[in-house]
């Protein structure tokens, strides 16, 4: 008889491959770094601890010019990082390396936030943790010297790319639908992980992208068991039911899309229904053509990510 600890029932992209005795493999291992001075970018990075409880931390970066200037206050970002829920980090190199640059150019003050992975956390605890990490940012009674001492908590934004960009929908409509919670100034999607069960168009067929529709079908059931599927509204913002996107507890949204990745429609979509809301902040859409799902991250010296980041400086620095 086979051992069904070596029989792969199914593999997930390139985040987990499932045995047919129900243990979990992942695909993809963190290359993680320590938070230090990045002398290239001149910006300095450290670790702390959100809840010892549960282990919700974040990886803060303060840039040099921000750090000299104690007079004046700079915006704030809280990111959350992608990798379907499953895999990556706050404390890997992929998004060290990407928020060092971010940090630097826009001038901007972050906060990375490290949530507890599915599928042995499975949703809505990454939700939760990225819910109390939010909170404790503006709440403004943090004890974090770097916020206290350069944050304008007035210019908060929370964005993330993929899965994280998921998340960063769901936080800032918590935000639009928590009585008496101050609308944050924005957010922005970077290539958003939105799906459903009717496909659009896109999708269908599609060949273009590294990821197949199939493949993004089996995520949510796997990270979020036991719930409506890939029409939750919280994975479909646009189902019936859903909660209004007129609610979004934001001033302003920049949502990002990337030419030949799988998920362009449903970002796109999110950028039409927003509009269409009644919500009344502004929105744009930035799309990179010929580009496939977070390029940026892994190719960020090329032209369309080095207009990407371009955007991004230009819209954490609005008044």
């Amino acid at each position: 008889m086979a051992d069904a600890s070596k029989e792969v029932e199914r593999e997930i992209l390139n985040l987990l491959r499932i045995y047919k005795d129900g243990h979990m493999e992942r695909l993809t291992v963190c290359d993680f770094v320590q938070a230090t001075y990045d002398d290239i970018n001149q910006v300095s990075s450290k670790d702390i601890t959100i809840d010892p409880n549960t282990g919700v931390s974040a990886r803060l970066y303060l840039p040099k010019q921000v750090k000299n200037q104690p007079e004046k206050k700079f915006p704030v970002l809280v990111y959350y990082h992608g990798g379907g829920f499953c895999i990556e980090s706050a404390f890997s190199s992929l998004y060290h390396n990407y928020l060092n640059s971010l940090s630097s150019k826009a001038n901007i003050i972050i906060v990375s936030v490290e949530y507890r992975l599915a599928p042995e956390h499975p949703l809505p605890t990454g939700y939760e943790d990225s819910w109390q990490a939010l909170q404790w940012v503006v709440s403004e009674t943090n004890n974090d010297a770097w916020l206290q001492n350069h944050a304008d908590f007035g210019r908060v934004f929370v964005s993330g790319d993929s899965a994280g960009g998921n998340i960063a929908h769901n936080m800032v409509m918590k935000i639009g639908y928590t009585e008496g919670m101050k609308v944050i100034k924005g957010m922005v999607l970077e290539h958003p992980y939105f799906w459903g069960v009717e496909k659009l168009e896109w999708e269908i067929g599609n060949t273009v992208s590294s990821i197949d529709a199939e493949s993004v079908d089996l995520v949510w059931p796997l990270v979020c068991p036991g719930t409506s599927g890939n029409d939750d509204f919280r994975v479909n913002p646009f189902v019936e039911g859903a909660p209004s996107l007129e609610g979004l507890g934001c001033e302003k949204v920049m949502v990002c899309v990337a030419g030949k990745d799988i998920v362009k429609g449903r970002g796109k979509l999110y950028y039409e229904k927003l509009k269409s809301s009644g919500w009344k902040g502004e929105v744009e859409l930035l799309e990179s053509d010929g580009e496939d799902h977070v390029f940026h991250l892994f190719n960020p010296a090329c032209d369309n990510a080095l207009e990407m980041m371009s955007h991004l400086v230009d819209f954490f620095n609005c008044e």
